[in-house]
């Protein structure tokens, strides 16, 4: 799974319209046009099946975390006194961020994830969650994998599609 994955799966689940999208990467410190975010999320035609979704422009690690940090001031507001927040996004690492900030910003608890994943048909227990969260580099960290986030934004549209 790529990160304009990610944004495609984040913005249907949120039925975020584009010019909402740009707002929240400008929130985030991105400047895009709608015509920008239109390109983000188009797919090219799939000439090998085995092939994952190609995107017209690719979403880069740093755009996606500006993205999920504009998501947050727009949901919950500036921090104040608040510098600009550190970017530790990475491939190993980009469900575990977006799994958190999405989090954050729509200031969901552990047991609202549980429920979100149960609606999806995942069932995972309140410490598999908890390794999920946890800051890389911790003693019990545990990287979340494409399925699982994959079932959270689809759990996600039901709660907020519905």
């Amino acid at each position: 799974m790529n990160n304009n994955d990610r944004l495609t799966r984040l913005r249907y689940a949120l039925d975020i319209k584009d010019s909402d999208m740009v707002t929240i990467f400008s929130m985030g410190g991105v400047t895009l046009t709608q015509e920008d975010v239109v390109q983000l999320l188009k797919k090219l035609p799939k000439e090998d099946p085995t092939q994952e979704n190609q995107f017209v422009q690719t979403l880069t690690d740093q755009e996606l975390e500006r993205f999920l940090n504009g998501l947050i001031i727009s949901q919950r507001g500036k921090k104040e006194g608040a510098g600009e927040p550190r970017l530790e996004l990475n491939p190993e690492n980009a469900n575990n961020i977006l799994l958190k900030k999405v989090k954050i910003a729509l200031s969901l608890t552990t047991d609202d994830i549980l429920d979100i994943l149960a609606t999806a048909g995942v069932e995972i227990s309140n410490s598999e969650l908890s390794a999920v969260l946890r800051k890389e580099g911790h003693r019990n960290y545990k990287p979340c994998g494409d399925r699982y986030i994959r079932n959270f934004l689809k759990g996600l549209s039901f709660e907020y599609r519905s």
